[in-house]
């Protein structure tokens, strides 16, 4: 018997090579975590067993570089493009995609580089660990790699490659900037801390790829690697260790690189190098930092403290329940200091805490800032912890933090990781010990980490020269460079170029990839759903018997009630209950305050159905002691923003408290001017840093260009928001009564019975009375007939109901690099025909390594490439982001789908197998959780009008997808997005690129406009472009 077969018992210390380091049980969670380690090679194996549809996994190495060349996040990129026993480009993820995945990934930081994968079931991880480990510490990293996904000069003379478009998009971000200076005055010289990992974009011009493969010979050996892994594996964690023992360690063994946990004359990263050596901050230092802006009216700021040892856990627990009792809702005592004001001071405050050798930092982050008031903004703070210190803490609401904390769930992966960097972690969780603090303690625990300690402050100041500085240098260089080059060294690069490409791009033999087998769908542990619907009219049982368990219960409670609930009952800790009111009816004139009634939503005074009369204070504190979680937003996850929806989430012992909260926040609140005052400067505070952004902007102009006044999305862009927010305060200051008046007609509209839907998702059987509660708060609702949904394809203008012709190039000097979206007609509907064969179409253009990845992202021409469906709105995107030549991309996209169709491009069965594998991991992950598969159940029949596990019922229709319907699908829905006759175009870029990017969609029979973020500080209101806002509330 192999030591593969044997079994581990539960209280088995070793198996095989792996000796048991520790295992412990998660408290408030079915969660065992035990962490092993090889005395053969030294590789660590942490697994966390709980039951789940998808297994995920975290390959992490701890990567120390003392320069700014960006070897650590080069590598990472290096890795995926093949290995010594898979010496094919991007093979990982085509054999991860086969395997019930969708690719692989990885992120590299500060301290670490950690690799994913993420499977429906554990057989696709299994095969795949041996094959992604041979990647980690086996990469082939060939020069050609190492041109079209680090760096290379293309036959224009401009800089390109994946990562370097993806420094580009970075580099001269207000957060990047700010973080670089920060680390430089944090740690000393010689510290690996003070290095921008990510590498700067004139050190990736200089980078070779033989530096980084001594920098992988260093860092990336078996026992300075961690696997952690997550989920249901079919024979427990000797499942896992079986395949390390007999598929990974024999070769690494053959690498002559079995020298036990610690070899001679290694030293841990971080640990025991010279980036332990730090003291506590001397002094106290300020700097500014200048980053390009053209509305130079807000900055931001970010304050460092120097925390606890790592070890001294119950500290750091103290400090992140200290951050939050000062920061986490309305009334805590910053906010209502400094955002919750007529004048806000900035529009957050956000405590944080980074894990480092010797310390951990403590950074505080602040947004918004108007540059007034940013000189001396640390002071201020500073200032203002010393009177909440000598006040003294409130008790009740820090008891109440505490508790609240405690409900939470908890995400552990993070701190298995910094259990693996830096011996951090502990299972005492210590809120038995701080309920036991007096205000005394807390307020010691302030004074000594912040009040009477130093700090690095770094302001971040918006600079107008700036943008025009790095514009003018950006054209000046390439110019020296092209002047440099040539035209014998153009031609040069571009022929490098182009051989690079060919010799990474050798088709990878399909025996190899028919080898792994793609599993079976009977493998996945769905998380059952049983699900009850009452509509007022009628009472339906879904996917159980009439006498189920959970219908009985429901029927045993009290009569039928008179409106629209759905039950979904999942095996859970907590219940939530959800309400969803249709916006159809509400006036066009009216759209624009939701953003404010958002914000506002949980920050109101309320008159209970009771006849208590609870001030704004008295409701937040009363939600935070009774709930888990509460959210008000549009829509869910980004889709259905023409309903509002209001959530709470609750121990089962409070189901009562919640149904009251959402009838007594929704009907009972009270439109305060000073509260809806203070919610709309909020939001007007928060618009300049919104614009920075090119996802934002890119998201705002498309909006713009695409849907009607009717458009609830639209009404809560930028533009919209930038035209209306200064109105609304105006005239809460000098005509409120009218204002008022203007949100009680809004409330009018939402809660007409017609449009409201209720649900409730989680541990219904656990509740006593799940249906009578309801009656008791909303029976004297009037029965009306419930009215359909409106969908977003409702409300789009003419040009997105027929999208043809119009380009849009927007000017953004924050940025280096191109966001875009190409947009043409699609298939509008949630169960329509042909919606399975353009799902496989999109999974065979967008996969990893598949059509798009390989000829835009793996020629160096854009940091991300994909085409989006969107049933709702009925439309097809093709999006690009941090691109270093957009027009290049579309070019390639357009070359490769015309390809396709035409059939001068082949498309294998092992990528339609592929393609069809890796939608069964896009099913699983949107119900991998109990509240999102309760959920799914809920939007599936509730909004979208299909059956319950519809999602579940498409993949037979999936597999039965041909090649024929998939190029057919290509042609008929694909192929428009690239001709000018149907499609529109909106790109926001770089100011250096504008000119030529407009002149090149001319080429292509587009009708160019050009725009400018354009500032105008005389009446507060700034440009003419919008970005929907985050327009929601949300207290977790």
């Amino acid at each position: 018997m192999s030591n593969g077969s044997a079994v581990i018992a539960d209280d088995s210390t070793s198996f095989g090579n792996f000796d048991l380091v520790k295992r412990m049980e998660m408290r408030h969670s079915d969660t065992v975590v035990s962490k092993w380690q090889s005395r053969v090679t030294g590789l660590t194996v942490v697994h966390l067993d709980y039951e789940a549809p998808l297994v995920n996994g975290y390959f992490v190495v701890a990567t120390e570089i003392f320069d700014d060349s960006g070897c650590p996040h080069t590598l990472e990129h290096l890795v995926f493009m093949g290995s010594e026993k898979y010496p094919y480009k991007g093979i990982i993820d085509h054999l991860a995609n086969r395997g019930f995945s969708n690719g692989t990934n990885a992120w590299t930081d500060t301290d670490h580089t950690a690799y994913t994968s993420s499977t429906a079931g554990d057989q696709g991880f299994l095969q795949l660990l041996p094959v992604f480990l041979d990647h980690i510490l086996y990469p082939t990293m060939a020069k050609s790699a190492f041109l079209t996904e680090v760096y290379h000069i293309n036959g224009n003379g401009e800089d390109a490659g994946v990562v370097y478009s993806e420094m580009q998009g970075r580099q001269n971000t207000s957060a990047d900037l700010m973080a670089l200076s920060s680390q430089r005055t944090l740690y000393p010289v010689g510290s690996a801390y003070r290095s921008e990992t990510g590498g700067l974009m004139e050190a990736l011009r200089l980078l070779t790829v033989e530096q980084i493969r001594k920098y992988h010979g260093t860092y990336y050996v078996p026992h300075n690697v961690s696997l952690i892994v997550t989920g249901k594996l079919s024979n427990g964690t000797q499942s896992l260790l079986s395949v390390i023992q007999d598929k990974v360690e024999p070769t690494i063994i053959a690498h002559g690189q079995n020298r036990g946990p610690r070899p001679n004359g290694w030293k841990r990263p971080f640990v025991e190098t010279p980036s332990a050596n730090r003291e506590p901050i001397k002094q106290t230092v300020k700097k500014v930092v200048e980053f390009p802006e053209k509305d130079e009216s807000q900055g931001e700021l970010v304050i460092t403290f120097s925390g606890p040892s790592p070890t001294n856990f119950l500290d750091q627990k103290a400090l992140d329940i200290l951050g939050t009792y000062l920061t986490s809702s309305p009334v805590a005592p910053l906010n209502k200091e400094y955002v919750e004001v007529e004048s806000p001071l900035c529009s957050y405050i956000y405590f944080s805490d980074e894990t480092r050798a010797t310390m951990v930092d403590l950074p505080i982050y602040i947004g918004s800032i108007p540059v007034e008031h940013i000189d001396d903004f640390d002071m201020k703070l500073v200032s203002s912890l010393r009177r909440i210190s000598q006040e003294g803490i409130d008790m009740d609401r820090m008891y109440m933090v505490i508790n609240r904390d405690e409900r939470q769930e908890e995400t552990l992966s993070g701190a298995i990781i910094a259990d693996f960097l830096y011996d951090a972690l502990d299972e005492t969780k210590y809120y038995d010990i701080l309920r036991t603090w007096s205000s005394n303690d807390w307020s010691n625990l302030l004074n000594r980490y912040f009040i009477n300690a130093n700090y690095v402050a770094i302001i971040g100041k918006p600079s107008m020269h700036l943008a025009e500085k790095l514009e003018r240098d950006e054209k000046s260089r390439l110019a020296r460079q092209i002047e440099k080059l040539g035209p014998e060294g153009l031609a040069q690069a571009k022929k490098d170029l182009e051989a690079a490409k060919e010799e990474h791009e050798k088709p990878i033999p399909k025996d190899v990839l028919t080898s792994f087998p793609v599993p079976d769908v009977k493998s996945i542990s769905w998380i059952p759903v049983e699900s009850v619907q009452e509509t007022g009219e009628r009472f339906d049982v879904v996917r159980a018997p009439l006498q189920s368990t959970l219908a009985k219960h429901i029927k045993s409670d009290g009569p039928p009630l008179p409106m629209f609930i759905q039950y979904d009952h999942v095996k859970s800790d907590f219940v939530s209950i959800h309400a969803h009111f249709s916006l159809a009816n509400v006036p066009d004139r009216l759209r624009p305050y939701i953003s404010t009634y958002l914000a506002a939503f949980f920050s109101l005074p309320v008159e209970r159905t009771s006849g208590e009369h609870l001030s704004h204070e008295e409701v937040v504190n009363k939600l935070d002691d009774e709930t888990v979680a509460y959210e008000a937003s549009l829509g869910v996850s980004e889709q259905f923003t023409e309903v509002l929806r209001v959530t709470f989430k609750v121990q089962v012992e409070q189901y009562e408290s919640a149904v009251a909260w959402l009838r007594d926040l929704v009907w009972g609140a009270i439109f305060d001017k000073e509260r809806l005052l203070v919610s709309a400067a909020k939001i007007a505070q928060a618009l300049p840093e919104l614009k920075r952004d090119g996802s934002n902007v890119l998201s705002s102009v498309w909006l713009e260009s695409h849907f009607g006044a009717n458009s609830t999305s639209l009404a809560s862009a930028v533009l919209s928001q930038s035209e209306f927010v200064p109105k609304l305060i105006a005239e809460l200051r000098e005509t409120p009564d009218r204002v008022v008046a203007d949100f009680e007609a809004l409330r009018s509209c939402l809660i007409d019975p017609s449009g409201i839907r209720f649900s409730v998702t989680g541990n219904i059987l656990g509740v006593a009375k799940p249906r009578s509660v309801w009656g008791k708060y909303f029976g004297s609702l009037p029965k009306s007939p419930l009215t359909p949904v409106r969908l977003t394809h409702e409300t789009l203008n003419d040009l997105g109901r027929n999208p043809a012709g119009k380009a849009t190039v927007v000017s953004l000097p924050t940025i280096e690099s191109s966001f875009v979206s190409h947009t043409t007609r699609g298939i509008q509907g949630f169960d329509h025909p042909e919606f399975p064969a353009l799902r496989v179409a999109l999974e065979v253009l967008n996969a990893t390594e598949s059509y798009l990845w390989r000829s835009i992202r793996g020629s160096g021409l854009a940091y991300g490439a994909y085409i989006t469906a969107d049933r709702e709105a009925g439309l097809l995107m093709f999006m690009l982001y941090r691109s270093s030549d957009s027009i290049g991309a579309f070019r390639e996209a357009r070359k490769v789908i015309t390809g396709l169709v035409d059939g001068s491009v082949d498309l294998e069965e092992t990528t339609l197998d592929a393609a069809k594998s890796s939608i069964v991991y896009g099913v699983a992950r949107n119900v991998s959780t109990p509240g999102t598969a309760a959920t799914n159940s809920f939007l599936d029949q509730a909004i979208k009008g299909v059956p319950q596990g519809y999602n579940l019922k498409l993949l037979e229709k999936y597999q039965a997808v041909t090649k024929s319907d998939v190029l057919a699908s290509l042609k008929k829905y694909i192929l428009p997005i690239f001709s000018s006759s149907s499609s529109t175009v909106v790109v926001v870029t770089a100011p250096s690129k504008v000119d030529q990017i407009t002149e090149n969609l001319e080429d292509c029979g587009f009708k160019p406009e050009k725009r400018t973020l354009e500032v105008v500080l005389d009446d507060g209101s700034d440009s003419d472009i919008s970005s929907e806002i985050g327009s929601q509330a949300s207290y977790h």
